[in-house]
């Protein structure tokens, strides 16, 4: 797919990933196009999927989830066997805002975000350490952000 998209799919793109509230009108303004075309562009990325959906985004701290916790999962032979059952469990949990399936010495790494560490602390115990099949977890709490987005390289 990344070949087919030309020079004003990816302006489009970008301008997207920047402020999904922009009308067809603006964009169009910006990439150098008519307002149809533009608007045709938009329909065609979003009925390929290139354009999955367009969200808000929140500032995690303002809405009092101070605290970003990094696990690591290891799952037992058991627990690799019923992977459906995990990921079905993590995804579950509204704590957990990302999950990836690694190579390497563990299975799964967790993006999690709570208030702060007594309510990771909560959720450790009460939820994640009760999903069957794990057998060993590495919590790892970021201290600051560095870079933070959601916008690709287009």
């Amino acid at each position: 797919m990344q070949n087919e998209l030309d020079g004003y799919d990816r302006k489009i793109l970008a301008l997207l990933q920047e402020d999904a509230s922009l009308s067809s009108a603006q964009i169009a303004e910006q990439v150098g196009l008519s307002q149809s075309p533009c608007w045709r562009r938009i329909q065609r990325l979003k009925e390929e999927g290139v354009i999955r959906g367009q969200v808000t985004l929140l500032d995690r701290k303002k809405i009092g989830l101070n605290t970003q916790i990094f696990a690591e999962i290891k799952l037992n032979a058991h627990g690799r066997s019923n992977f459906t059952e995990f990921t079905e469990a993590i995804r579950g949990f509204p704590e957990v805002l990302e999950c990836y399936v690694l190579m390497g010495s563990v299975d799964f790494l967790l993006r999690i975000v709570t208030a702060d560490i007594e309510a990771y602390e909560r959720f450790f115990f009460e939820k994640l350490s009760m999903v069957p099949g794990i057998q060993e977890v590495n919590s790892i709490v970021a201290l600051s952000e560095i870079k933070s987005t959601t916008s690709l390289p287009v």
